[in-house]
């Protein structure tokens, strides 16, 4: 994953340790002060988030303990790989697009990173400027001209 992507996810897990986590706990704390639990909707609630909250938690310290940060200055710019940028003719109707090869913890469709596990970054691994990549996704088959990759 790029050092961007495995910053953000140590900060969203300090958000969550540090400051949602002891929020949910609070709110635990005052619903267990209201009395009888077994009919105490708030404290189900701030329960259930707790748990919710605690499985986010693992999940995200489970991806950074095996996630490894690639060094952008060792990369090659000649074939697509994972965090290369690539911008490609779409041959149908000659839409030009640009995406980002990312991890899938990274991907984001609004920032233009795609998975490298999507259909269409798959497609487009190891290929290189000039060359034509068919794409079968759901909407049907993509015929793909690569323009250029960084």
């Amino acid at each position: 994953m790029s050092q961007e992507g495995y910053d953000k996810l140590v900060a969203e897990l300090h958000q969550l340790e540090s400051v949602e986590l002891p929020q949910v706990r609070e709110a635990i704390a005052e619903a267990r002060d209201k009395g009888d639990l077994s009919e105490n909707f708030e404290y189900h609630a701030a329960k259930r988030e707790q748990s919710r909250l605690l499985g986010r938690i693992r999940f995200k310290q489970r991806v950074l303990a095996n996630a490894r940060v690639i060094d952008m200055s060792k990369l090659g710019n000649g074939s697509v790989q994972l965090l290369s940028q690539v911008e490609m003719t779409n041959l149908a109707n000659n839409a030009r697009m640009t995406y980002t090869i990312a991890s899938p913890h990274e991907a984001n469709l609004r920032e233009g990173k795609i998975s490298i596990k999507s259909p269409i970054a798959q497609a487009l691994l190891n290929k290189n400027v000039g060359d034509v990549v068919e794409v079968r996704v759901p909407a049907g088959l993509l015929k793909l001209r690569i323009e250029s990759v960084k």
